[in-house]
Order: C-alpha cells, then sequence, then structure tokens
C-alpha cells in the first residue's frame, strides 16, 4: 500500500497556523513512509471561496516547501461525483429525499428542547413515498438508529459515538450542491487517500463519513486527529494571541524552517531535542509520537528558533528574501550577500536584518540626537579630519587597513579606538549601531566611505 495523505483547505480566508501544522502533519507522515502527499482546495462554498484565498494556500505551502504530488484538485469540480454518490445512496435505500420546510424543523427542534431533549432531526421523512410538484427539498443520510459507530484513531486511540446521537444528516442540499462530509468521503476515495491527519475539531464529523463509507462500500482510510493549537493562556489560538495567518509570520522575518520546525514540536516530540532539520523531521516523524493534549503556542520559542536558523543559514540562501524587505537598488551598494552575513549574528529576523542592513545602500540624512550628544566633543572634529586625510591616502583600502588607521590615530591622540570609532559609526550609518567598524567601512568602500563622512560632518556642524 502507498501512503497518501491530503490538506483540504476551504479557500474562504488566511492559511492559519493551525492549518499549516495540520499540512506540516500530513506531509510529514507521507513522506517518512515514502508515499504521497495531495491537495485538495474545497471551494465548494463558491460565495466565500475566492481566487485570492486559493494562492494564499499555494504560497504558503510553497513558502514552507510542503511540494504536493500532483495538480491541486478543486472540489467544486467534482460535483458531479458528488451528486452520483448520492444518487446511489438513494438507490439502495441509504438515503431520502426531506421536504420539510425550515419552519417546520424550527418547530421541531423547539419541542425538543421544551421537552429536555437534545434538538435532531427526528427522520419523519425517512419512509415518506409521495413527491410533492416543485418542491424544494434536501437529501439525507439514514443514519442507523442503534448501535455505536468507532473511530480506531490513530492519536486518540477508540473513540465511540453512539449512533442514537447521530441524526440523519443532509448531503444535498435543496440547490443541489453536496454538503462538506459527503463530498469529503467520495474525494478521499477517488483520491485513494489511506490517512487522513487533521485537526480535532473535525472529529465530530468522522463517525458520520464512516457511515458514508460503509454505504457506499468505499475503502475507508485511517484516522488522526491532531489537538488544537491553544495560546499561553490555554484559550483557543486567536488574534489577541499575535499572529495567527502563516503570511504574517513569513511579512514578519520568520524563516520557513524555523516556523516548520516549531510547528512540528506542537503536539510532536522525540525526546528532549527542540531543533530538528527538515529531512530529520521525516526520518522521525510518527503519527505515535503525537500527543492527545492540546498545544500551548510559545512566541519566545518560536523566536528562539528563528534566530538559531538564522544564525546558521548560508547568507547566500537568505538574499532574495531580504532584498524584498530592503525594497530597494542594491546593485549599486556592497554585495547582499556579504553585508548580510556581518549582520546574522546580531539579527532577530529577517525584517531586523534588512532594516539593518538598508544604511548600506542609503546614506543617512538624519543622525539619532542622543547618539550624537553622546559621542560628539570638540575633540572629536579633529580625529575624523585626520581618519579622512588617512582614508584618501590608502592605496590599498580594506576593513583591516581602516582599523589600523583608526588604532594609530587614537594612540597618538591618547584615547581609546572608540572615541574615534563610534564617531565614524553614526556617521555612516545615522545610528550607534552597526557591524564591527572595520566590516561596516570594508563593505562601504573608499569613495562611500569618504563621502558619508565628510557630508556628515557638514550636517553636524552646520
Amino acid at each position: 500500500m502507498t501512503v497518501r495523505t491530503r490538506f483540504a483547505p476551504s479557500p474562504t480566508g488566511m492559511l492559519h497556523i493551525g492549518g499549516a501544522r495540520t499540512a506540516l502533519f500530513s506531509w510529514l507522515f507521507a513522506r517518512h513512509h515514502g508515499g504521497e502527499f495531495v491537495l485538495r482546495i474545497e471551494d465548494t462554498d463558491r460565495e466565500r471561496s475566492t481566487d485570492e484565498a486559493t494562492q494564499v494556500i499555494l504560497d504558503g505551502l510553497t513558502w514552507l516547501g510542503l511540494d504536493w504530488d500532483q495538480a491541486p484538485v478543486f472540489q467544486a469540480e467534482r460535483q458531479a461525483e458528488h451528486v452520483l454518490a448520492v444518487e446511489q445512496l438513494i438507490d439502495e435505500g441509504h438515503a431520502y429525499r426531506c421536504y420539510c420546510s425550515r419552519e417546520e424543523l424550527d418547530d421541531m427542534r423547539e419541542a425538543q428542547r421544551a421537552a429536555g431533549k437534545k434538538p435532531m432531526y427526528d427522520g419523519r421523512c425517512r419512509h415518506r413515498s409521495d413527491r410533492p410538484e416543485n418542491a424544494p427539498f434536501v437529501v439525507r443520510f439514514r443514519s442507523p438508529d442503534e448501535g455505536d459507530t468507532i473511530v480506531n484513531d490513530l492519536v486518540l486511540g477508540p473513540v465511540v459515538f453512539p449512533n442514537a446521537e447521530l441524526d440523519d444528516l443532509i448531503l444535498l442540499r435543496t440547490d443541489g450542491t453536496p454538503t462538506y462530509n459527503l463530498a469529503v468521503v467520495a474525494d478521499d476515495a477517488a483520491m485513494a487517500i489511506t490517512h487522513v491527519v487533521r485537526g480535532s475539531d473535525h472529529l465530530n464529523n468522522t463517525p458520520r463519513q464512516i457511515q458514508l463509507y460503509q454505504a457506499l462500500g468505499l475503502p475507508m482510510p485511517q484516522f488522526a486527529h491532531i489537538p488544537l493549537i491553544h495560546g499561553p493562556d490555554g484559550a483557543k489560538m486567536s488574534k489577541r494571541h499575535g499572529s495567527v495567518a502563516l503570511t504574517e509570520y513569513r511579512e514578519q522575518g520568520y524563516l520557513p524552517d524555523a516556523v516548520n520546525n516549531y510547528l512540528a514540536r506542537l503536539s510532536w516530540s522525540h525526546g528532549d531535542e527542540e531543533v530538528f532539520s527538515r529531512q530529520q523531521l521525516i526520518e522521525l516523524f510518527d503519527l505515535a509520537q503525537v500527543g492527545k493534549a492540546a498545544a500551548r503556542f510559545d512566541q519566545n520559542k518560536l523566536d528562539w528558533l528563528n534566530g538559531h536558523y538564522l544564525h546558521k543559514a548560508e547568507p547566500a540562501t537568505l538574499v532574495d528574501e531580504v532584498a524584498r524587505f530592503l525594497d530597494l537598488d542594491v546593485t549599486a551598494g556592497p554585495d547582499l550577500t556579504a553585508v548580510i552575513g556581518s549582520l546574522q549574528e546580531r539579527s532577530k529576523n529577517l525584517l531586523d536584518l534588512a532594516e539593518g542592513a538598508r544604511f548600506f545602500y542609503v546614506a543617512p540624512t538624519k543622525y539619532d540626537e542622543k547618539a550624537v550628544k553622546k559621542n560628539f566633543r570638540d575633540t572629536t572634529w579633529p580625529l575624523l579630519v585626520s581618519f579622512i586625510a588617512a582614508v584618501e591616502a590608502l592605496e590599498d583600502y580594506s576593513g583591516e587597513a581602516v582599523h589600523a588607521l583608526i588604532q594609530s590615530i587614537c594612540e597618538a591622540d591618547g584615547v581609546n579606538m572608540g572615541k574615534l570609532a563610534q564617531p565614524i559609526r553614526i556617521l555612516i550609518s545615522g545610528g550607534p549601531v552597526s557591524p564591527p567598524i572595520d566590516l561596516t567601512l570594508g563593505l562601504l568602500g573608499k569613495a562611500e566611505t569618504v563621502k558619508r563622512l565628510r557630508a556628515g560632518m557638514a550636517a553636524l556642524q552646520a
């Protein structure tokens, strides 16, 4: 048997962090077993489904590196197959047409509540033989009245649902469109899905889907319902806990490997280890190691992981994203790969790194007032004049050479290097923070260094 998993999002909004983790677990399980991972866009809700939301899903999975093994399946294109399945169920006595009006259903549920019963459809149209002309109807599944439906879940273990608690769900709406449970069963069977990995919020749908598989005579996949993600306070993850949409993490400068690593550790563990490469996750991931309890989102741990991956990354692999954040022409400045290498150790994320790199490509026009007051004295200007003259006289300009110049000028004047290095840093970057001064000046080059120093001195002295 070839393991086949799927991720089946609805394109009605953003791809949330919980959906991204579901996709990751499905992808890892398939890759671990040498199987296939497929993508199905569940776009049967035509009023709310949008092309923009579909593209967000595709872009998000691509950014995470969760590749799929065939062209995405769009559920709305399979409506004819869904209707055929409903017709089969009707022909074989497993489904029936229900002509109950909304008012009739409301009255029925109200009476049940008044009697202290659970409001649910009472099956009054099960044995109805008449077919009122032009009357709207839905098609309902004839759920068993007795016994239990057992979900042998790969994460939760056996979960028992008494059939008496499951009413006759609607399979086909009055407009002829299929409902979620029917479409999912038909599509998973047609796509030969062997394992359905999804959030535990779908668990209540599973006994109904099992009954549909049995009634249609279709091979049934195994189910694995993974715990939901909660905020640090134990409440369901929401905006008040921070970012929820996957796109927000990308725009905040997180690395996909860090996000994957962090999401994998939400409800899954392998000993006490925290850091896993993508290949290690594929080799080690197994549903047996997924816990049952809801996961707690820890922003600090994600930030720590992101810093780890950022510091370990090859600078060349970060160029495209950093350039996207900079959104300016970097061809006239120093090599961006080298600039990234100079900033990695002091950056928390790509956005932070890009902001740190900006002054290499855009000369400052303003200077940090607090830093200027702290570092500029009457004695500073002669040091800067001496440094500029020495730099202009250099035939072999390099970071090491300018470092030696700073050192020699400060020694000659009897001051520590910071008395000159920090004013230089402020003039060339606009603020008190940059990579080491020799590395910074080496990247900027002789002409740009002198130009910025002269412009900065003129601006401050004015």
